[in-house]
């Protein structure tokens, strides 16, 4: 079976990409699933925050996009069983640039990704932006993964996320989906939070994920030891609300997959 392809992206800083792409994969990988994280951001905070010294690797996700390099010589294997990183580079700060020239630059991920059938997810850590690092990961991807902050300006984005999702879809992958919004840094004393999620769930209802990531000083904590979550402090809330979130992700994904299976049968039939 192929893999679950997720961008995680927002155009948004600051609001737990690299934090959900780290703590959903390993959350996952503890479920016995087989992850691969490719970071495609030039600040590398994925590849550092699963202590990964980016001065030893000896493949990045620059070589694979910007290069050709297949992608199976720049994985390596993280601190958590079962996780496997393609890292990035400071090269990235300048590789769209870079890519302006190259053939079919929007497709340069997807064609790297086709021949990868081992792993359960792959899951694309993107940067703030949608240039065409960002778009590579979404015209690779099958859906995305939406952190959203708990937050005023998360509302003012919403609209821009789903006039964005139309414009990749017509675009580039007609296929795009949202697997999911996780709305994060939510600190339940504040009307403000409760206001978000409320605001979020009227709109977006199918694709909220359960349950809301607390602020955690954990979270926080963790990537500077190099460590997602739930082998930095296994007990603390922020472990214990990803690997929930992981858990309902996987049960959505897998629900969706038997749903598409069951109809490519009926129209077989």
């Amino acid at each position: 079976m192929a893999p679950h392809v997720l961008a995680v992206a927002n155009q948004k800083g600051g609001v737990g990409k690299t934090t959900t792409t780290i703590n959903v994969g390993s959350a996952l990988a503890a479920k016995g699933r087989r992850v691969l994280i490719i970071d495609i951001d030039p600040q590398a905070n994925a590849t550092s925050g699963l202590g990964v010294d980016r001065s030893a690797v000896h493949g990045t996700s620059y070589d694979v996009i910007v290069s050709g390099r297949p992608i199976a010589e720049a994985r390596i294997q993280t601190v958590v069983p079962g996780l496997e990183l393609v890292p990035a580079d400071l090269n990235l700060a300048g590789a769209e640039i870079e890519m302006i020239e190259l053939p079919v630059r929007e497709r340069r991920l997807a064609y790297a990704l086709e021949g990868v059938d081992n792993v359960d997810y792959i899951l694309i850590d993107c940067p703030p932006s949608l240039g065409l690092l960002t778009v590579n990961a979404a015209t690779a991807a099958g859906a995305l993964l939406v952190p959203i902050q708990c937050e005023f300006y998360a509302l003012e984005g919403l609209g821009l996320l789903t006039h964005t999702l139309s414009l990749l879809r017509r675009e580039l992958n007609p296929q795009l989906r949202i697997a999911g919004i996780v709305m994060t840094l939510f600190d339940g004393r504040l009307a403000l939070a409760h206001q978000v999620v409320d605001e979020v769930r009227a709109r977006f209802a199918d694709e909220l994920l359960l349950p809301l990531i607390p602020r955690n000083v954990r979270l926080s904590e963790a990537p500077s030891h190099g460590l997602p979550v739930d082998l930095y402090d296994p007990t603390c809330r922020g472990a214990l609300a990803y690997a929930e979130l992981a858990a309902n992700l996987d049960l959505r994904l897998a629900e969706r997959e038997r749903q598409r299976s069951a109809l490519a049968a009926g129209a077989a039939t």
